[in-house]
């Protein structure tokens, strides 16, 4: 997989499920620049498109990072850099409207890392698992499976990018 790409499958899951003892939680809280706040003629910067996210690790740790993300669907493009907090915090009020908190659990399960979220503001929980090439097969733990209710890696209405600025499909189950 190259740097400036994500290889990723995503699936809804109908609850949190019973997660492994080796999974670890880690807080994320992230928002989506606009990306024509700026005056006509204003240099744009580092800081045109994309997210920022803090990401506090299950030790207490927090990273920031700045990340840049186009196309749709199983391969994706992403431009990621770290930054620090004075960078995130003089971004993060221009989210304002675009946001989204929750809890990512990480599982490893043999050569694959499955994150399970749980969204705080939205009834949604989704896994996701990155992957080494598009043509991996990949099938759910025994521990996730029974809560999969349907891939979502083709359906763009369940980006995070899309829930911090729409909401929820109006077709999602429960709405």
């Amino acid at each position: 997989m190259s740097d400036d790409q994500e290889i990723e499958r995503v699936y809804l899951l109908a609850r949190l499920p019973e997660l492994p003892d080796h999974a670890e939680a880690w807080r994320l809280e992230q928002g989506y620049l606009p990306e024509h706040d700026l005056a006509e003629g204003e240099a744009r910067g580092d800081f045109a498109e994309g997210r920022v996210r803090k990401k506090v690790a299950p030790d207490g740790k927090t990273s920031y990072r700045h990340t840049i993300k186009r196309g749709a669907g199983l391969v994706r493009e992403e431009i990621e850099r770290e930054i620090d907090a004075a960078e995130f915090e003089r971004n993060w009020g221009r989210t304002a409207g675009r946001r989204i908190s929750k809890t990512r659990y990480k599982v490893s399960e043999g050569e694959l890392t499955w994150e399970v979220d749980a969204f705080d503001d939205l009834p949604l929980v989704m896994a996701e698992v990155e992957l080494p090439s598009a043509e991996t097969e990949v099938t759910p733990p025994a521990w996730l499976a029974p809560h999969v209710l349907r891939e979502l890696t083709e359906d763009s209405r369940y980006r995070n990018f899309a829930l911090a600025t729409r909401g929820l499909p109006d077709d999602h189950p429960g709405s």
